[in-house]
C-alpha cells in the first residue's frame, strides 16, 4: 500500500509506525514528546505572530515552516534510538562509520564511541532530542545550527565510501542548519525572537548574554 505524508504524519503523532511500535506501551511517551514538540512549537509561531506585526513577513513564515521540518526530522532520527541501552540501528552506524570512513584517525575515535555505546547511545538521544526541541520552538537555534552541523559533518566523512549512501543528502542537511544558524533562524516566529523581550533576560544580564550568543 502506498503512503503519503499526511498519513505518515498521522502515525507517527499516534505511536504507529514500526519505530514507535517496538517501544510497546513505552511508546506512548514517544507520542507525547511529538504532541508537545508539534503544538508547542506551533503555538510559539502562532503567538509571537499575532502579537508582534514585524514578524508578520514571508521571510520569517518560510524561515519558520523550514526549521519546524527539520525538527521533524530530528524526532523521528531519535526513535530508532531506542530502546535502551543499545538499539540495533544505532549500532549499525557507529559500525559502519569505523568501516566507511574516510579518515583513519576518524575510524578510531568512532571505535572509542563503539566500544562505549551504552553511555554514547543516551547522550547522542538527548541531543538529537534537543536539536528537536531547538528548532519546533526557534530556542538557541544559531548554537544548534552549528552543532548540528558538525553532527552531519562527521556522517559525510564517516559514512564517505558506503556504497549504500549518497552523501550529498548530508551535504544538504549540513548546508540547511549552516543557514540556520547564519540566519539566526529562532528570530523568526521563535522564542529567539520572544525571550529578549522578557525582563529575565534583561539586557546585561548573564542568561541575556548567553541567550544571545546561542541565539
Amino acid at each position: 500500500m502506498r503512503d503519503n505524508p499526511i498519513h505518515s504524519l498521522f502515525q507517527v503523532m499516534t505511536g504507529q509506525i514500526h519505530d514507535q511500535l517496538a517501544l510497546g506501551e513505552y511508546r506512548w511517551l514517544t507520542v507525547i514528546l511529538a504532541w508537545f514538540l508539534f503544538f508547542g512549537g506551533l503555538a510559539t509561531a502562532v503567538h509571537v505572530w499575532r502579537r508582534f506585526p514585524e514578524q508578520r513577513t514571508g521571510h520569517n513564515l518560510g524561515v519558520f515552516l523550514l526549521r519546524f521540518v527539520s525538527a521533524g526530522m530530528w524526532y523521528l532520527g531519535t526513535l530508532w534510538k531506542l530502546p535502551w541501552p543499545v538499539a540495533h540501528g544505532f549500532k549499525d552506524w557507529l559500525t559502519n562509520c569505523v568501516t566507511y570512513r574516510s579518515f583513519h584517525w576518524q575510524a578510531n575515535v568512532m571505535q572509542v564511541f563503539l566500544d562505549h555505546i551504552a553511555v554514547v547511545q543516551p547522550l547522542v538521544y538527548l541531543l538529537e532530542v534537543f536539536f528537536a526541541f531547538s528548532l519546533a520552538f526557534g530556542f538557541a537555534v544559531r548554537f544548534t545550527g552549528i552543532v548540528a552541523s558538525l553532527f552531519i559533518l562527521n556522517l559525510l566523512v564517516g559514512l564517505y565510501n558506503d556504497p549504500t549512501e549518497w552523501v550529498w543528502t548530508y551535504v544538504g542537511i549540513m548546508s540547511a542548519h549552516g543557514m540556520f544558524a547564519a540566519d539566526g533562524a529562532g528570530r523568526a516566529l521563535g522564542l529567539d525572537f520572544l525571550l529578549p523581550r522578557n525582563r529575565v533576560f534583561a539586557a546585561g544580564s548573564v542568561p541575556a548574554r548567553l541567550h544571545a550568543l546561542a541565539s
